[in-house]
């Protein structure tokens, strides 16, 4: 059974998504649609990162272009940082 929810992707172009979701009720995963592996350094026993192993309930590349989202023009996309008024060498008082 798929769980559907759309979602914008933004590679490789801006688009609206339609993806499979994992299943809530899976005994394997809880809902998160795989299970975490942590693991150490075999010398110190300190974390050394961690594997990730996507579970059978979701198949998180299966996915539907539903349409493409148009770009904004160039003067839309430049945005100013607002001033700050404490940037400069003088204190304000």
């Amino acid at each position: 059974m798929l769980r559907l929810r759309i979602q914008r992707a933004t590679w490789p172009r801006n688009a609206l998504v339609l993806t499979d979701t994992p299943n809530p009720g899976c005994r394997a995963c809880g809902g998160y649609g795989g299970i975490e592996h942590e693991y150490g350094h075999p010398e110190t026993g300190e974390y050394a990162g961690s594997n990730w192993e996507p579970c059978h309930c979701w198949n998180e590349t299966r996915r539907w272009t539903l349409f493409p989202l148009p770009t904004r023009p160039k003067w839309l996309r430049h945005h100013h940082a607002p001033r700050d008024p404490w940037a400069g060498d003088e204190p304000p008082f």
